[in-house]
């Protein structure tokens, strides 16, 4: 039975046997999250959480992405026109918040694109299944933005300052390293996804399936690489992170060459936020990590690099962003201070 909740036809609301079902239908923009998207999510999470009916939800995207992140397209649109997008930022951390404490099992399925705002709509939520068409990044440093919807919170606590290396680079995850990290709950083969599905639904459990059809899958990025990513990334300061990768790329180590000219494309404001952010939400748990980041999202909205980084990339599609300033040196602590100030309307979850 399909049901209309809102989104338009960006977003379809089925209730099949005892699942309540979420599919991502905008396939052409990689489903990425409009605010009708994310009010229509929370609207029907909302009603299932007390429809007796719904013994779980189930989270899926249309075609190559599950969820390729928040519409940034528009926000820039929106911010140009002279109406920064407080709203469906703030709308967005919402729904995220609400998917950490949602009572019944959130079962989002991870075949394919997951970035950005796509991991707000399911790494807070009960499992995460990926997959080998997996592909996971949180790449907002390319857009002079941040890593936001929680990742202070669930980036920040993942093993081996792995989670602060993927903030600052914006590298991408297969499917080994997103289990392995514990970004995933589970490892499904593709070929197995619809006999998952169907058993989830019936039953509204997804452990007897999940029993049944997940499979171990070791990391992809080697122990070496690991151990290297730990040393150069659990500094106390960004600053020493990036005399590290100097060195060590000096040394001749190939990693660390990548690594470094990929940090030295970043917004270097966004670098430092992020140190920042990814440092003082770690402790704090997911509904306070969220109001930081709502800070920072207002006071992004206010500044250059986001538009710039996102004409850049996605815009113009030059990818020569122009970043005031344009390096490290120039980002002061008072700066970096700037975006975590309050705001006038802070984030109520």
């Amino acid at each position: 039975m399909q049901l209309d909740f809102g989104g338009g036809n960006e977003v379809t609301f089925l209730k099949e046997g005892r699942a309540g079902i979420i599919r991502l239908t905008r396939p052409e923009s990689l489903n990425a999250l409009s605010l009708n998207m994310v009010l229509a999510l929370e609207k029907a999470l909302r009603s299932w959480e007390t429809d007796d009916d719904v013994l779980c939800v189930m989270v899926e995207g249309e075609g190559r992405a599950f969820c390729s992140g928040g519409d940034v397209v528009s926000a820039y649109k929106e911010g140009k026109a002279g109406r920064p997008a407080y709203n469906y930022f703030s709308s967005e951390y919402k729904l995220d918040g609400y998917i950490g404490r949602f009572p019944k099992p959130y079962i989002a399925i991870l075949d394919g694109i997951c970035m950005g705002g796509g991991a707000g709509i399911s790494v807070h939520g009960s499992h995460r299944i990926v997959t080998e068409n997996t592909l996971f990044a949180m790449p907002e440093s390319a857009i002079g933005f941040f890593p936001d919807v929680g990742a202070g919170d669930f980036l920040s606590r993942l093993g081996g300052n792995f989670g602060m290396y993927l903030a600052l680079t914006g590298a991408r995850c297969k499917w080994g390293d997103c289990l392995q990290t514990g970004l995933a709950t589970h490892a499904v083969s593709q070929e197995n996804l619809e006999d998952l599905r169907a058993s989830i639904i019936e039953q509204g459990n997804p452990r007897p399936a999940l029993e049944k059809y997940s499979v171990e899958v070791n990391f992809e990025t080697g122990a070496e690489t690991r151990s290297l990513i730990g040393e150069c990334f659990g500094t106390e300061t960004l600053e020493e992170c990036i005399n590290i990768l100097k060195q060590k790329a000096g040394e001749g180590n190939e990693f660390a060459k990548t690594t470094l000219e990929t940090l030295l494309k970043r917004s270097p404001t966004s670098l430092a936020v992020i140190w920042r952010s990814m440092t003082q939400c770690k402790p704090l748990g997911l509904n306070d990590c969220l109001k930081v980041e709502n800070r920072i999202a207002h006071h992004m909205m206010d500044n250059h690099d986001f538009y710039e980084g996102v004409r850049a990339v996605l815009i113009d599609k030059d990818n020569d962003p122009h970043w005031q300033p344009d390096s490290l040196a120039g980002v002061s602590d008072e700066i970096v201070d700037s975006y975590f100030q309050p705001v006038e309307k802070e984030l109520e979850i």
